[in-house]
């Protein structure tokens, strides 16, 4: 109430101004002429009874004008209720205004909506056709005097990679809505762990790395697959910056629900561990690889928040990366 009476008494603030130098004028005036003070007085006293209950009259109407407003702009953006109609030229214009770019509004989601409808439809459909000539390659890779040499399984990997980045594009698209598409249950956090060691058996073996990991022996409440391609970006990331050493997946002693991910690679920038969760920051290692995206360690946060885990990094240069995964249950943001 009180923002309503000094928004009030601002609009209103020349019409005060007005009406007491017009009283001091008339008031002065007729005493010039000898008019009797008390006289002059009850001129006064009327004027300001006539004036109060016409600003009191007013300030009623702007009070329902301005909690009609707020009625019709407090769905915004979602829902914008009508208004009534005004007398006040600029209100007017004002208020055509904010009703056309409303619409204009509710237009551009439409648009953009049936858009990205159309896109995830492209782009799925291009997923499941590229499969076939993915597996065809597989399949003349298995059958061609490379398999089983050096040069076969480095083809063989490049595949693997190439199915990554396939993976990736669908998750990407997915993501941003992943509401409709989640199961929360309470799984077994050593089965989710071993379906993604399982997805990059193949590449521990080809770089030669040794898997150290410590059963957790605990539950978690998510989603099977979205946490599943969480591990799986983050050991992607571990085998794809550590060329010797190995990898190591352990528990929190104190904290049966975190999950920590190491690896003796090459170590994150301390600049750049700031800003590895932004989208398409590729930081120092990235660059030199040429190949990175910038976009899982973006997807692995985006898809964390929304399942009420969270996740951080620690690092030096040199000596590894550590990946920190808390499973407990934080606020599940269902979007």
């Amino acid at each position: 109430m009180g923002v309503i009476i000094r928004s009030f008494i601002r609009k209103n603030r020349k019409t005060v101004l007005f009406y007491l130098l017009f009283l001091g004028i008339f008031y002065f005036v007729l005493y010039l002429y000898g008019v009797r003070a008390d006289a002059l007085n009850y001129i006064a006293f009327l004027s300001f009874l006539v004036f109060l209950f016409l600003g009191t009259v007013d300030f009623l109407l702007y009070r329902r004008k301005a909690g009609e407003l707020e009625a019709a702009f407090g769905g915004l953006p979602f829902e914008m209720k009508s208004m009534s109609a005004s007398c006040d030229l600029t209100e007017k214009m004002y208020q055509d205004a904010v009703e056309n770019l409303y619409r204009e509004y509710i237009r551009l989601k439409t648009d953009t909506g049936v858009a990205r409808t159309e896109m995830m439809e492209f782009y799925g459909l291009w997923a499941h056709q590229i499969k076939t000539p993915l597996a065809a390659m597989d399949l003349l890779l298995q059958s061609s005097d490379f398999s089983g040499s050096r040069t076969g399984e480095e083809m063989k990997m490049e595949l693997f990679r190439t199915r990554q980045y396939v993976d990736m594009v669908l998750t990407y698209l997915r993501a941003e809505d992943m509401s409709s598409d989640l199961v929360m249950k309470r799984y077994p956090l050593d089965d989710l762990i071993r379906q993604a060691v399982r997805n990059y058996s193949k590449v521990f073996i080809l770089k030669k790395l040794k898997l150290e990991y410590e059963p957790l022996n605990a539950e978690v409440l998510t989603d099977e697959k979205w946490l599943v391609f969480v591990f799986g970006q983050i050991l992607s990331n571990a085998l794809k910056y550590t060329d010797s050493g190995m990898i190591r997946i352990r528990g929190e002693a104190e904290n049966p629900g975190v999950v920590l991910i190491g690896d003796t690679g090459i170590g994150i920038q301390p600049e750049d561990l700031p800003r590895v969760f932004e989208k398409g920051f590729t930081g120092y290692n990235g660059r030199q690889d040429k190949k990175a995206t910038g976009i899982g360690l973006y997807l692995c946060r985006m898809i964390c928040e929304r399942l009420g885990h969270a996740i951080s990094i620690s690092s030096k240069p040199g000596e590894g990366t550590t990946v920190r995964l808390d499973l407990s249950r934080k606020e599940f943001r269902h979007e």
